[in-house]
């Protein structure tokens, strides 16, 4: 791991983390601390739970069983085995596991809300939760199983098993037994002590954790859609006329006025532009929607992302597990009170949300690749971009690849919001799938940076076609990246290689 000077650190204390704050710290660049007020709040939230082991109160998942089985108690030597058996029974996740930047997003979310300090932790497990972070110990944790009420319960109880010296993690890039990965990192594994396992697992941080890094890189595709919609509109000597500010001030949604003040920075400056500005050169009086309404669809799907973006920080730090405990105050004493904060539609409609918009502008970049390639309608550039079209087929395939690409996105922007499967003998009989949300999205994420680097890798071959002219300075410099990655297509190759080098260069932000 990179290691990043101590005055960088994230210092958590329990309260929303921004999306990029998530990042740098996912990306294993960042060291975080705990704020000395958190550890405070903690240790007073934990005197309360050991007030009521003390007086033998009955407390849900204190000194109970969990879910249907709230109403067992629990005998006073039984309770560490309790929440043992929590960990071990709920890590029923199966599938592919999630990535070590999810993993990590996880652990930093987990001990956040935790530091707000109304779970009844130790302050030792806390600091476990920091410092597997900081020495780049990540759980291994599958990524299906949780429907995305009581929380995350299986995705999470796979991040407690590390915790506890079980499952598997990562550590210098071995997957490993946890408790081998915890011992190589100097670290030893916490036996769990009363509600603790229940404060591990009953959360939203492992859709929290995908939603965030996913949105994240969403908000980037939504800048590049611009960008790629500009190429797209040189090559197809479209007008920049519908990018005036004073159209987008009549209708001044905020997304929409920055898509448009960006499309018009991007394109200025354009040769190519001026060539067609007089209307006995060009007769067009308008482009079609998909370039004239650049705009209106990337401005949407900006205020979309911007959202969900609140919601996600919001939920960061937010206590999410079940019951919650509140130490005294003044004028109130310790209490102990159940609710529902685990639920996660409040995410599970963002992300729902989010999927519809992000197949939206998935869909209008596929509807320019096909202006782009279309010898109907391509303004003059060869069919399907390629000089010798018949013996060779172009860029005909890429576009289909952007269809099923787009079929894909179609079909997972089916709300999952909408679904609820009751579970746990119906005792949790109305459930969220968030999970399944973050999933969806995070595809739909990948499948429209795939679209996004064929329409930038057709445009720039279009761009070539109007040489001599020459578009803006913002247009060519992307142009110029694309062709230090792939050549001129003169003749067919295998085209497989280099959209996938160009979406390498979007997810690494060399656009």
């Amino acid at each position: 791991m990179n290691s990043v000077p101590p005055t960088a650190a994230l210092v958590l204390d329990g309260q929303p983390l921004t999306l990029s704050e998530i990042e740098s710290v996912a990306s294993g660049f960042r060291l975080v601390t705990i704020a000395p007020e958190a550890i405070a709040r903690v240790a007073q939230s934990r005197q309360v739970i050991e007030s009521i082991l003390e007086t033998g109160q009955i407390v849900y998942g204190v000194n109970t069983g969990f879910g249907k089985l709230a109403d067992v108690r629990i005998p006073a030597g039984r309770l560490a085995q309790l929440q043992t058996n929590l960990v071990r029974s709920h890590a029923c996740g199966l599938g592919e596991p999630f990535s070590e930047a999810e993993s990590r997003a996880m652990l930093l979310l987990r001990a956040n809300v935790l530091a707000k300090g109304l779970s009844g932790i130790r302050t030792e497990l806390l600091q476990l939760l920091v410092a597997m972070l900081n020495a780049g110990v990540h759980p291994i944790i599958p990524a299906k199983g949780s429907v995305g009420a009581s929380g995350d319960l299986a995705p999470l109880a796979h991040l407690a098993l590390v915790v506890i010296g079980e499952g598997e993690a990562t550590f210098q890039g071995r997957r490993q037994p946890g408790a081998e990965a915890l011992a190589a990192a100097g670290l030893a594994p916490l036996p769990l002590a009363a509600k603790e396992g229940l404060a591990l697992l009953n959360g939203t941080q492992a859709m929290t954790a995908v939603g965030a890094l996913t949105v994240a890189h969403a908000g980037r595709l939504a800048q590049i859609a611009d960008l790629a919609g500009a190429m797209s509109l040189e090559a197809l000597m479209g007008t920049p006329v519908a990018f005036d500010p004073r159209i987008h001030l009549a209708r001044p949604h905020p997304g929409q006025l920055a898509s448009a003040a960006n499309l018009t920075e991007i394109l200025a400056g354009s040769q190519i532009r001026e060539s067609h500005r007089s209307r006995s050169v060009d007769p067009r009086v308008q482009d079609a929607y998909c370039l004239r309404c650049m705009p209106q669809v990337h401005g949407a799907a900006r205020g979309v992302l911007a959202h969900v973006t609140n919601i996600l920080e919001t939920e960061s730090g937010s206590a999410t597990d079940n019951p919650l405990v509140f130490a005294a105050e003044r004028e109130t004493e310790a209490e102990v009170l159940s609710g529902g904060n685990f639920h996660g539609a409040p995410l599970s409609y963002a992300f729902d949300y989010a999927a519809i918009a992000l197949t939206d502008l998935a869909s209008i970049s596929e509807r320019r690749i096909d202006r782009l390639i279309n010898p109907d309608i391509n303004e003059g550039l060869p069919a399907f971009l390629c000089a010798d079209a018949g013996l060779s087929s172009g860029y005909m395939i890429a576009h289909v690849t952007a269809a099923a690409l787009l079929n894909e996105c179609k079909v997972l922007a089916h709300p999952s919001s909408t679904d609820s499967v009751p579970t746990s003998g119906g005792k949790e009989d109305h459930v969220s799938m968030g999970m399944t949300g973050a999933l969806k999205l995070r595809q739909i994420v990948q499948n429209m940076e795939v679209i996004l680097a064929i329409e930038m890798m057709c445009a720039a071959q279009g761009l070539d076609y109007r040489q001599p002219l020459q578009p803006g300075p913002a247009v060519a410099r992307a142009h110029a990246t694309i062709r230090a990655l792939v050549p001129h297509l003169d003749e067919d190759r295998i085209l497989a290689p280099d959209i996938e080098v160009i979406a390498e260069a979007i997810r690494h932000r060399q656009f």
